[in-house]
């Protein structure tokens, strides 16, 4: 479908830093560069939205997000609020076969390069993946897919943030920041891994709303 390809064509252009924080993202101009209708480039449009990619202007049209946008804020907020939760409930509830999976998803997260010099100043589409794959598996342990689902939807609305988050804070040591992680939910601390994790992501929107330089 067209839409489909302007959406992951424009998805690849936003997360690669092609457009920056606030920038107009134009329907007439996406339609001419794209070469399709504006019914099309629409429908990209709200798909980018929903993702939390894009945001709409009332009278304005469409946007990437602002770096100060308050939305990003509420979204960090539940993720704090939601994640340690499960984190919790997975090492209470999680087997022999969760903690493998935990294993096995931070080596690969830890073996992927971070950056690439194919994304432009944002990391790679390889290390996105293998870091969401990492966060998704240390939670799967909880066992209820509806709260699972509840941080998929997050974790798709966060995504440019983090991108941001990363190039404005390049000193920020991430590789120690999930080891950490991995080795207080394997040896059962839950309060440690909650902690660690409530910092991880709080760190993440701080360097959001911290001026940059």
């Amino acid at each position: 479908m067209l839409s489909e390809r302007v959406y992951a064509q424009l998805r690849n252009a936003i997360m690669r830093g092609e457009y920056a924080p606030s920038d107009a993202l134009k329907p007439q101009d996406l339609a001419r560069q794209y070469g399709v209708s504006l019914a099309v480039v629409r429908e990209a449009l709200v798909r980018l939205v929903g993702d939390g990619l894009a945001e709409r202007l009332t009278n304005r049209g469409f946007a990437v997000p602002a770096v100060s946008a308050h939305r990003w804020q509420q979204i960090g907020e539940a993720r704090r609020t939601i994640e340690p939760v499960l984190l919790r409930m997975s090492i209470e509830r999680g087997d022999v076969n969760w903690e493998a999976d935990v294993r096995a998803a931070h080596h690969r997260l830890a073996r992927t390069p971070l950056f690439t010099g194919q994304d432009g100043e944002y990391y790679s589409e390889e290390w996105a993946e293998a870091h969401r794959v990492f966060h998704r598996t240390l939670l799967e342990g909880c066992g209820n897919p509806v709260l699972l689902e509840t941080f998929d939807r997050l974790w798709v609305a966060s995504e440019l943030a983090r991108r941001l988050a990363a190039r404005r804070a390049p000193e920020r040591d991430s590789i120690d920041e999930h080891r950490r992680l991995e080795e207080a939910a394997l040896a059962r601390d839950a309060d440690t891994a909650a902690d660690i994790l409530t910092r991880h992501l709080t760190l993440t929107t701080a360097a959001l709303v911290e001026p940059e330089g």
